[in-house]
């Protein structure tokens, strides 16, 4: 599906490493960074929570295989999906903006 920033996937964004801990290339917009951080985020509250993926499919309605492709960096939730993951993990998920990678410093003028 088409995305209105035409931002890839999160996934798309990996230069080095493993997703979800991969390294990401300096050009990865926002949502790339939001969604490496949201899928170590419900990759902790699993761990957590003692949810399955098939689990917390059942106790949210949302298929498994959605869930994966979340935990995968192959899509970016909706807000109903979000809510409902974190009503289910008890946990919140959502990074916001500790998802942001810091600015490197300015360099002095002059």
């Amino acid at each position: 599906m088409p995305r209105s920033s035409n931002d890839k996937v999160p996934c798309a964004y990996v230069i080095e490493g493993t997703w979800p801990y991969a390294d990401l290339a300096p050009e990865a917009p926002v949502s790339a960074h939001y969604g490496q951080a949201l899928a170590r985020n419900i990759e902790r509250a699993l761990a957590s929570s003692g949810h399955s993926l098939r689990t917390l499919a059942d106790a949210t309605g949302i298929t498994h295989s959605t869930i994966s492709r979340v935990l995968n960096g192959k899509v970016l939730p909706d807000i109903g999906t979000l809510a409902r993951l974190e009503v289910a993990i008890g946990f919140q998920v959502w990074p916001g903006l500790a998802a942001v990678p810091p600015s490197p410093p300015s360099k002095p003028l002059g």
